[in-house]
């Protein structure tokens, strides 16, 4: 399967989990704004990376893509992931259950409290099986 791992990263600890994720899928890591709706169809599975933003949420711009491509993603795994700072990490839980409401299938969802820790680490590895 060829997969795509398409994060936004500010201070950089969502873009090592899109590394670690990309070099345990076997597949490539992808800036948001190098990516659009038209290259799902390229890929038969895709995981999304946006640390928390403002008050749980994502960071606009690259929400703005994932509402273009949600729609596209069809029945393909799908993996969410970010970092976050502060709170509890409930922009996953927010973004995963707008992603089911869209018909997105969900495989996978995976945050680490600022850098990735070993757990997280782990459980990125996990999620990695369900796109390779």
């Amino acid at each position: 399967m060829r997969a795509a791992i398409v994060y936004w990263s500010q201070t950089g600890n969502t873009e090592s989990m899109a590394n670690i994720l990309a070099d345990a899928a076997g597949a490539e890591a992808i800036e948001w704004d190098s990516f659009s709706a038209a290259s799902v169809a390229d890929y038969d599975a895709l995981a999304f990376g946006c640390p928390a933003m403002g008050d749980e949420e994502l960071a606009p711009d690259f929400e703005e893509l994932w509402d273009a491509c949600k729609g596209e993603l069809g029945d393909k795994p799908v993996v969410l992931f970010g970092s976050y700072d502060w709170g509890t990490g409930e922009w996953m839980e927010i973004w995963a259950n707008d992603a089911r409401d869209a018909g997105v299938n969900v495989v996978a969802t995976v945050i680490a409290n600022l850098e990735p820790d070993d757990e997280a680490e782990e459980a990125l590895k996990e999620a990695a099986a369900a796109l390779s």
